[in-house]
């Protein structure tokens, strides 16, 4: 893998990582009860903290691209192990 798909690999495992975070612990206005004018009560209260959440995304994001990035580089698990319908056929050499 090079420096660049590890990249790429770091930037999607940390979005999907962020989009599973933002939710947790969540009050939104309508739950704290200030609703501000003119914004729908589903929205963050002012007790939303988005750099708490990012911090909290990159904690978590980089230990699981290190085991993605390692399974990868490694070739502990190949496309042909997850390959369950046997659509690739024999691999070459056996």
């Amino acid at each position: 893998m090079g420096v660049v798909s590890g990249m790429v690999l770091f930037a999607v495992v940390w979005f999907m990582v962020l989009f599973v975070v933002l939710p947790i612990r969540l009050e939104t206005q309508g739950d704290v009860g200030e609703k501000v004018e003119g914004t729908h009560a589903g929205s963050p209260s002012s007790s939303f903290s988005m750099r708490k959440r990012l911090r909290i995304t990159t904690y978590w994001a980089i230990p699981i691209w290190a085991i993605i990035a390692g399974v990868i580089v490694f070739g502990d698990i190949t496309v042909r192990d997850i390959d369950m319908f046997n659509r690739m056929g024999p691999a070459s050499g056996e």
